[in-house]
């Protein structure tokens, strides 16, 4: 946690010297440590915020992208307008903070973009933060089994056959895109451990 206070101190002091850069932070990593989360956990930011590392060559704007990360799932009720609030609080929070309102309009248009992970061919922003966001599915085996077990406990309120099929019908979906990732370095990365991984566990929803 103090190492990811650190990491966000660094990123917002190249961009505000509002005194309350920490305080936000505090606030942030408070939202991501709620008792409620299990797969939408500190570990996931920090996941995410090392995959957006390993493809800021490729962002127009790294900062922005980093910067929606911190705010993609801030807000997790499991309801469907949490990108939503997630998009407003980063809003809301960088202006405060005084940062560019063109950077933050763009940090809000990321945030939002989770919602389908469908970014445009030519928003290098986007693909950067749809790939960060879905690199845990190239994780080690044993590691992704974990995982999928940690998002099920989010879904625990969903009986198992409505779950397995749910989920299911979107791991199918995503092998039957041409490519689970958008930029070179994702697809060289982590597209065959990825589809190794939702293959398996395709296997197992249909057992």
């Amino acid at each position: 946690m103090t190492d990811l206070l650190h990491e966000w101190r660094a990123l917002l002091t190249r961009h505000s010297v509002s005194p309350d850069i920490a305080a936000v932070g505090a606030a942030l990593l408070a939202r991501w440590s709620e008792p409620h989360r299990h797969y939408h956990d500190v570990a996931h930011l920090l996941g995410v915020l090392d995959a957006v590392d390993d493809l800021a060559g490729f962002a127009d704007d790294p900062d922005a992208v980093r910067l929606a990360a911190w705010y993609h799932d801030a807000v997790y009720a499991g309801a469907p307008d949490d990108e939503e609030n997630s998009a407003v609080l980063a809003e809301a929070d960088l202006s405060a903070l005084g940062l560019p309102a063109e950077l933050v309009d763009e940090v809000a248009r990321l945030v939002r973009l989770t919602v389908e992970h469908d970014p445009g061919p030519s928003d290098r922003n986007g693909q950067v933060l749809s790939d960060a966001d879905l690199a845990v599915l190239a994780l080690e085996p044993a590691e992704y089994r974990r995982n999928s077990a940690r998002v099920r406990a989010e879904y625990g309120h969903v009986p198992d056959a409505d779950f397995r099929a749910g989920r299911a019908r979107v791991i199918a979906a995503l092998l039957a895109a041409p490519s689970l990732y958008r930029t070179p370095d994702a697809r060289r990365l982590w597209e065959d451990a990825a589809r190794r991984n939702l293959t398996a566990e395709l296997r197992t929803l249909s057992e």
